[in-house]
C-alpha cells in the first residue's frame, strides 16, 4: 500500500472461530459513546478483535491527491500513527474508486504485486469497504487484512458493514462539525471586518459582543468593552432615545428592526462626545432576547460628505483653469531685468514662504506666481486663483473663506472657499492692495494659524495654503495712509520680487511681440513676416504704460488686420515720448529716472484722455488709443492719480 508508519509485526496467528456473541459484543464496544479519534481507535481495534485478523484500519479519501489517511490503524495488538498512502496499485483502490466492497481470501500479493506494504506484512487476504457521504461521494474507507485466508461467511462481511456504518455516521457529523466551524469562522471575519460598528446586547443593556470597528469607534479595547453597561456609554438624552427605541420596538408587529432617528449622542471611554447613526433590532435565542446595533459615526460620514464636495468644487475650478491655460502666455525674454527675477523665483519656490510679487499692471504677476508653484514641494496641487479686485467687497469674504447654506441672501447652497479649494497647494491672491481692511484681518489669521471659518459656521477649519500676492499698489504708503494693516503687509512680504516694467526690459519687447505674433497667426492661420527695422524701433520706442498686456493687444490687433503678411501697427498706438525720442537723439547714453518715466506715463495717458473728451472706453476711448483695456487703463489712472479736471 506504499504507506508510512510504526509497525510491529504479529506474533502469531491461531485459528480463525467467529461467535456470533462475540462480534455482536465487539459491536457495541466498538460503537460506543466515544467520538472523533478515540471513536476510531476503539472501531479499528474491536473489530480486529472480533474477526481476529491481523490489522483493521479506517481512513478518509484524499481525493485530489487521490491518497488514503488513517484515522485509526490497528495492527497486531498496536496503534500505527501518522499513516498514509497512495491508492494507486493498492486493494484499497477498487473500493474507493469503484465504491464497492471488495473480498481477498488469498493470494492477495499475486494479485497486487505493486504494493509494497503487502510482502512485509506477509499478507494473505483483504477485506474493505467504502464509507460514502449521503450523495454517494466515497469519504474513505474501512478494511482488514490477515497473514491467514479469509474464506467467505456471512457474518464476516455483516460484521464489517455494521462497523463501517458506525464510522460513515461518525465521519459525516465530524465533517459537519467542520463545516459549521468553517462557516462560523467566516461569519467571524464578516463580522469582525463590517466598517460599522456593531454591539450585541443582553437583555441587562450589558455588551456580549462587538466587532473591532466598535472598539475603534469608543477607543477601547476587548476587555473594556466586554460586559460594560452599553447605557454607560450614552449621554442622558441618549440614554432615552435608545430605550423609546427598545419600546417601540418590542411594540411593533413589523419587522424585528428599526432606524434610530436622528442616533444616538454617545462618548468614547475616553469621554470624547460621538454623535453616531443607529439602527436597532432584537432576536431571541434560548428564551432570552438580545438587541443589536449597527453605528456609524456621522463625523465620518460628514468628514466624506465633505472631502466629496471639494473635490467636486475642485474638479470644476480645475477643468476652467486648464481651459485657460491652452491660451495662458509664458515667460519670454532674455533680459538681465528678468534673468534676476527668475533667480529669486527659483530661491523661494522650494520653500513655503509667503511670497509679495510687485509690479505694474501687466508685467505678468500671475506667470510669476504659477512658476513658484510648478516649482514647489506642492506642484501636484492645484494653483488656486483669485483677484480681489474684480469682485464686490461683499462677496469677497465669502469667496476666500466659502460660507454655510442660508448665511446670506442668495446663498441657497454651502459653498467651499478658495482657500478650502487649495488646501495642500497655492493661493494666488492677485490685486491683494484691493482687500478690504475689516477682512485683512482674517487673512492675517489665516497666514499666522492656519484656521478659518465659513461665512455663517462657528466651525473652526484647518487649511494648509501657500500665499503668493500681488499687487501694483505701494503698499508701504498704504499702511502709511490707513488702507492696509501693517501687520498684514509684513507677513506678505516675508519674501518680496518686483517685477520690472516692459521699457525696463530692453529687447524682450522684440521677443515677445515675435512669440504673441507667431502664436496668433497660428491660431488665425496667417502667414507673419519678420519685422523689418521701422517696426522694431517703433516696438522699442513705445513706453508701453499697458506693459505685457498692453504689447500683446496691440500686436493682436495688428495680425488680425494684416492681409499681406507684413504687420502694421494700429495708427492708435501712440508713438515714443518726443522727450524721451529727442533726448536719445542728442544723447544716446541718456537714461530716464523712475520718476521721469511716471510723468511721462501720466502726461501721456492724459494727452491720450484729452483727446477723447475724457472718455475710457468705447471705440473713440483713450483705452483703446493707448491700446490698452479699459481695466487697465482705469488701475493705471487710479496708481497716477489722474483724475477728470472740474469745470
Amino acid at each position: 500500500m506504499s504507506g508510512s508508519g510504526d509497525r510491529e509485526p504479529r506474533s502469531g496467528a491461531a485459528e480463525r472461530h467467529l461467535d456470533e456473541q462475540a462480534v455482536l459484543r465487539a459491536v457495541v464496544e466498538g460503537t460506543s459513546t466515544d467520538t472523533g479519534e478515540e471513536f476510531f481507535r476503539a472501531l479499528v481495534r474491536n473489530l480486529a478483535t472480533a474477526l481476529e485478523v491481523h490489522g483493521a484500519w479506517v481512513t478518509e479519501y484524499l481525493a485530489e491527491q487521490n491518497r488514503l489517511r488513517s484515522r485509526a490503524f490497528w495492527l497486531d495488538g498496536h496503534f500505527v500513527t501518522h499513516f498514509e498512502y497512495d491508492v494507486a496499485n493498492t486493494p484499497c483502490e477498487p473500493v474507493v474508486r469503484e465504491s464497492r466492497l471488495l473480498h481477498i481470501p488469498e493470494r492477495v500479493i499475486e494479485l497486487y504485486p505493486k504494493d509494497p506494504d503487502l510482502p512485509e506484512l506477509q499478507a494473505v487476504s483483504y477485506l474493505g469497504v467504502p464509507l460514502s457521504d449521503a450523495g454517494g461521494a466515497v469519504m474513505g474507507h474501512l478494511a482488514v487484512l490477515d497473514n491467514r485466508p479469509m474464506p467467505p461467511q456471512p457474518l464476516l462481511l455483516d460484521t464489517l458493514q455494521v462497523f463501517a456504518s458506525r464510522a460513515v455516521a461518525e465521519l459525516r457529523r465530524l465533517r459537519a462539525e467542520d463545516d459549521v466551524r468553517e462557516s462560523n469562522e467566516k461569519l467571524e471575519r464578516l463580522f469582525d471586518s463590517a466598517m460599522d460598528a456593531i454591539v450585541e446586547l443582553d437583555e441587562e443593556g450589558r455588551i456580549t459582543r462587538f466587532n473591532r470597528a466598535a472598539e475603534i469607534l469608543f477607543g477601547g479595547e476587548r476587555e473594556s468593552l466586554r460586559q460594560t453597561a452599553f447605557a454607560t456609554l450614552l449621554t442622558a438624552p441618549g440614554r432615552e432615545t435608545l430605550a423609546a427605541a427598545i419600546h417601540r420596538l418590542a411594540a411593533a408587529g413589523g419587522p424585528p428592526y428599526l432606524w434610530i432617528a436622528g442616533g444616538l449622542s454617545a462618548c468614547t471611554l475616553a469621554g470624547a462626545p460621538l454623535a453616531i447613526e443607529a439602527t436597532l433590532s432584537a432576536f431571541e435565542l434560548g428564551r432570552r432576547r438580545f438587541h443589536v446595533l449597527v453605528l456609524r459615526d456621522v463625523e465620518e460620514r460628514l468628514s466624506a460628505e465633505r472631502q466629496i464636495e471639494q473635490l467636486r468644487e475642485r474638479t470644476a475650478y480645475l477643468s476652467a483653469e486648464i481651459a485657460s491655460l491652452r491660451s495662458a502666455p509664458r515667460m519670454i525674454g532674455s533680459s538681465p531685468a528678468l534673468a534676476a527675477v527668475l533667480r529669486e523665483v527659483e530661491q523661494v519656490c522650494e520653500t513655503d514662504a509667503t511670497v509679495l510679487v510687485l509690479g505694474e499692471t501687466g508685467t505678468g504677476k500671475e506667470l510669476i506666481a504659477r512658476a513658484i508653484h510648478e516649482g514647489s514641494r506642492r506642484r501636484d496641487k492645484p494653483l488656486i486663483k483669485v483677484n480681489c479686485a474684480a469682485m464686490p467687497a461683499s462677496l469677497i469674504e465669502s469667496e476666500l473663506f466659502g460660507h454655510e447654506k442660508g448665511a446670506f441672501t442668495g446663498a441657497t447652497e454651502r459653498r467651499l472657499g478658495r482657500f478650502t479649494l487649495a488646501d495642500g497647494g497655492t493661493l494666488f491672491l492677485d490685486e491683494i492692495g484691493e482687500l478690504p481692511i475689516d477682512l485683512q484681518s482674517k487673512l492675517l489669521r489665516v497666514l499666522q494659524e492656519g484656521e478659518l471659518e465659513p461665512v455663517g459656521s462657528s466651525e473652526t477649519r484647518r487649511v494648509d495654503v501657500r500665499v503668493v500676492a500681488a499687487t501694483n499698489r505701494d503698499l508701504a504708503a498704504e499702511v502709511a495712509a490707513g488702507r492696509f494693516r501693517e501687520d498684514l503687509y509684513y507677513r506678505l512680504a516675508v519674501y518680496p520680487i518686483s517685477l520690472p516694467p516692459l521699457r525696463a526690459r530692453g529687447d524682450d519687447v522684440l521677443e515677445l511681440a515675435a512669440a504673441f505674433a507667431q502664436r496668433l497667426a497660428r491660431e488665425m492661420g496667417k502667414r507673419i513676416e519678420p519685422f523689418d527695422a521701422a517696426l522694431r524701433q517703433r516696438l522699442l520706442a513705445h513706453a508701453w504704460p499697458g506693459n505685457v498686456r498692453e504689447l500683446q493687444n496691440v500686436v493682436e490687433r495688428a495680425v488680425i488686420g494684416t492681409r499681406t503678411g507684413r504687420l502694421d501697427l494700429d495708427p492708435s498706438l501712440p508713438p515714443a515720448s518726443t522727450a524721451r525720442v529727442a533726448a536719445a537723439d542728442a544723447e544716446p547714453s541718456a537714461i530716464l529716472t523712475a520718476g521721469e518715466l511716471r510723468d511721462l506715463e501720466r502726461r501721456n495717458i492724459e494727452r491720450a484722455l484729452e483727446l477723447a473728451d475724457w472718455k475710457v472706453a468705447g471705440p473713440a476711448g483713450a483705452a483703446l488709443r493707448l491700446g490698452m483695456n479699459q481695466s487697465t487703463l482705469s488701475s493705471r489712472m487710479k496708481a497716477l492719480g489722474i483724475r477728470r479736471p472740474t469745470r
